[in-house]
């Protein structure tokens, strides 16, 4: 007999926060999805600062939402220069990873943080104080975020498959239009739209993983 989806949790028991740094652009979108129903897949809750209201000091945010997170999952494949006038790289990924480095050291053990990254061998260049840390390596595709996440989250009670995260990315990449148009989202980086994603990943993480 199939298990209800109570019975896929723990009783008792809250699902996990993760911290999610990523870029927000339209580029990244197809990974932004796979992240958010890779984490619902593993009966663990996606958080982002875009969800909180930007009335309240952007430090302010990621310093709270940080301290809420048993995980952070930092992204630096999109760290390169930006060739719109001035030239910078994107620094608010590494320098958001340094926080949760910061947090995790200075006596939160409940906060584990994770590498994630599109080239093999670019951190060590890049950011060599890292040197001698676990990075997960996506290759910049969808089943690569995927792979990613299953070793991130090896240690979690749920433990959903490859194609049970192509399913709920999916239901998502499906009602993304009507989610937009639903909520008057014009990006799916706007906060209510964030918020619904994460709502039907959920949802579909309880109806596709057993």
């Amino acid at each position: 007999m199939p298990r209800s989806k109570h019975a896929r949790r723990v009783v008792g028991t809250r699902p996990a926060d993760v911290f999610l740094n990523i870029p927000y652009d339209k580029k990244f979108e197809r990974l932004y999805l796979a992240y958010i129903a890779g984490i619902s897949a593993f009966g663990l809750v996606p958080r982002a600062t875009l969800e909180i209201p930007t009335s309240t000091r952007r430090l302010d945010r990621i310093l709270g939402l940080l301290h809420k997170c048993q995980f952070a999952l930092h992204d630096l494949s999109r760290i390169e220069i930006d060739r719109t006038p001035p030239c910078t790289p994107r620094f608010n990924m590494p320098f958001e990873l340094g926080l949760s480095v910061a947090w995790a050291h200075k006596g939160s053990n409940r906060h584990s943080w994770f590498v994630l990254e599109s080239q093999t061998y670019r951190l060590a260049k890049s950011l060599s104080d890292l040197n001698g840390t676990d990075v997960h390596v996506h290759g910049g595709k969808i089943i690569g975020v995927f792979r990613c996440l299953s070793n991130a989250f090896v240690r979690q009670h749920r433990r959903p498959t490859v194609q049970q995260m192509g399913q709920i990315y999916r239901d998502l990449r499906k009602n993304l239009t009507s989610i937009l148009e639903t909520s008057g989202s014009e990006s799916p980086y706007e906060a209510r739209a964030f918020r619904d994603l994460c709502v039907l990943a959920s949802e579909s993480a309880d109806a596709h993983v057993v």
